[in-house]
């Protein structure tokens, strides 16, 4: 069996804390906070699914964040 990969930890940070911002700011206050990859993402766009360690994704609508999570 392979061994189970020591992933870095993630920020200590709410992904809901993002909700409601506009992106440039979200995405500034992210990097900010210690992330190291910010995507912007627009609704329904196909993802892989894959976990990254320090990544945080945006749904972004108008401009605003509607959803956010990690990885």
């Amino acid at each position: 069996m392979a061994p189970v990969p020591q992933l870095p930890p993630d920020p200590d940070d709410a992904p809901e804390d993002y909700v409601g911002l506009d992106a440039d700011t979200a995405a500034e206050r992210a990097r900010a906070r210690g992330w190291t990859t910010v995507r912007a993402l627009p609704p329904g766009v196909v993802i892989t699914m894959e976990y990254l360690a320090g990544r945080l994704n945006f749904e972004v609508v108008d401009g605003i964040v509607r959803r956010c999570w990690k990885g």
